[in-house]
């Protein structure tokens, strides 16, 4: 464009020089048409700046599109991993479950073998909870009053802690009940403490007279607050004073994996 004006400058000159100078409308009119020659060219190069501008703009907005992309499938990849990881844990919990089932059916039925020979009257082996429960009466284990164990109980307790010595991955609780007729001795004031009695007595003889790990057992008594059967009758009374065993295979492994920190989720 400069070239352009130059050129129109000099042979305006050269034109003069030589005696034939142009008329002065021409020459005006080349001078108005060079002016808006500059400014055309002035608004094309504002013009040239806006789309190169915009052009930046849209550049930054593909740009940062592509990182939500890339966010978003990382994302995708990662949930997808998760959601894959979960069913495996889901998987290992439903076969650590089952295992559980099948060793507490095991237990039930090992129980039930070892006190086949007292009377069904006197004794019960079921599962509760996912947990065995050998239910023993009053009848086979106390004199009534007291905490004071017989020699049946004695023998009964004996082939329980057979079972139990060659299982020590079972946890054990001992549980004492009572019927709610009111009963106060001087070393027995209430319900409440014959049954803590009672499941005591009960605790030392597995512990020290047939060597059952001391950390493994649990003692408490439930007075007659936990019955199994109506107090309205002697038949309920009877059921409702009972010891109950409870055995429940250790569940280490299964809540290590319920507890256990997703790899997924711990890479974040």
């Amino acid at each position: 464009m400069r070239r352009t004006i130059y050129t129109v400058s000099i042979l305006a000159l050269s034109v003069c020089t030589l005696g034939s100078c142009v008329g002065k409308k021409k020459y005006m009119a080349a001078m108005n048409s060079n002016k808006a020659l500059y400014s055309k060219n002035a608004e094309l190069h504002t013009e040239l700046d806006k789309l190169n501008k915009k052009n930046n703009d849209l550049q930054k907005e593909v740009s940062t599109l592509g990182n939500y992309y890339n966010a978003a499938n990382t994302q995708l990849d990662l949930t997808q991993e998760q959601v894959r990881e979960q069913q495996e844990r889901l998987m290992r919990m439903q076969a650590l479950i089952y295992q559980q089932h099948e060793k507490t059916e095991a237990l039930r039925k090992k129980m039930a073998d070892a006190l086949v020979n007292f009377k069904a009257e006197d004794l019960s082996v079921f599962i509760k909870d996912g947990k065995v429960h050998v239910a023993l009466q009053e009848s086979l284990l106390f004199p009534s009053g007291s905490a004071v164990v017989n020699e049946s109980g004695k023998a009964a307790l004996a082939k329980l802690a057979s079972v139990l010595k060659h299982n020590p991955q079972i946890n054990i609780e001992v549980e004492g009940h009572t019927d709610n007729k009111p009963i106060k001795t001087a070393k027995y004031p209430d319900n409440w403490a014959l049954s803590v009695g009672r499941s005591t007595a009960i605790t030392r003889i597995l512990v020290e007279d047939h060597g059952i790990e001391p950390t493994r057992v649990t003692a408490s008594g439930h007075g007659e607050h936990m019955p199994v059967a109506s107090n309205n009758d002697e038949a309920g009374r009877a059921r409702n004073r009972r010891t109950e065993i409870i055995l429940e295979p250790k569940l280490d492994e299964l809540m290590q994996l319920i507890y256990e920190k997703p790899a997924t989720i711990s890479q974040k």
